[in-house]
């Protein structure tokens, strides 16, 4: 006996006969088909943040198998009713607490043996805060969660592939703080100018001139003095300054060329390490 079978077309580079099949050959076909959808997928979040000059990211202790006992991002996987952007706000609430955190969907990582349970698509996101403004704490299947040092975590031993997808990441944010101001995330509302400096050192990696940092970024306007000076700190109280939020939106939408020119004293020790190289 034969049966029917719908016109496929082209399915996942091949093509299905449109003729009639023996139910033997049909179920073969849709055996077939069906491994297609046999992956899951799930979202991990890289969550940013910037204190005491140093650039932070937020990490779970994983209380549960795989990787138990180990640093991971905050990550999980997404159900099959839900869409990824509803998956990684969903995600970061129940591992750390935090809510209202905008994320922007960076890199999607498919290496087949990702995932010791199975084959597993993850998607990447990232977001930029305050550590000030928030207060995470630990659920779910999150043992312990904490901000660590993004030097000292990419050095670490983290679950899964993290450590890839952490330095993704991180190197996506090295390319946004060259075209996009990142500082507002970031920083407090009024902060002076070795701050936003020193934020920009750390994004970077590398020491910048003090003067030309100061002359590039005063002459885009993005800065509005408040004509007020730190108080109570152990030092010659420095001028404060926001960001000007107009301003601001505008070179997010549009961007900008912010090449800044490294400190002297780095310049002069690259120079001295490539002349060594070439002896």
């Amino acid at each position: 006996m034969l049966s029917s079978c719908k016109d496929y077309g082209i399915t996942f580079g091949r093509k299905i006969k449109t003729s009639y099949l023996h139910p033997n050959q049909f179920g073969q076909e849709m055996n077939e088909v069906s491994n297609f959808f046999k992956s899951a997928f799930s979202v991990d979040n890289v969550i940013f943040g910037f204190d005491e000059g140093d650039l932070k990211v937020l990490l779970i202790k994983r209380g549960a198998a795989p990787f138990k006992g180990l640093w991971a991002l905050p990550g999980d996987l997404v159900y099959p009713n839900e869409d990824l952007d509803t998956a990684a706000t969903r995600v970061l609430d129940e591992l750390t607490g935090l809510e209202n955190v905008y994320l922007e969907q960076v890199h999607t990582f498919g290496a087949v043996d990702r995932h010791p349970l199975g084959r597993v698509i993850t998607i990447a996101y990232f977001s930029l805060i305050k550590i000030a403004d928030f207060s995470p704490h630990a659920s779910s299947f999150a043992q312990t969660v904490k901000w660590h040092s993004v030097t000292q975590a990419q050095k670490a031993k983290l679950a899964f592939d993290h450590n890839i997808i952490l330095n993704t990441c991180f190197n996506a944010l090295k390319q946004k703080v060259r075209i996009r101001p990142v500082g507002f995330e970031l920083l407090p509302p009024k902060f002076t100018l070795t701050e936003l400096q020193h934020l920009y050192e750390a994004v970077l990696r590398t020491k910048l001139d003090k003067r030309n940092f100061r002359k590039k970024i005063l002459s885009m306007n993005l800065l509005i003095d408040r004509d007020e000076m730190q108080e109570g700190v152990p030092h010659r109280p420095a001028r404060l300054y926001q960001f000007d939020k107009e301003r601001y939106n505008q070179f997010e939408a549009e961007g900008f060329n912010f090449e800044l020119k490294e400190s002297k004293k780095k310049s002069r020790r690259k120079k001295l390490a490539a002349l060594m190289e070439s002896v």
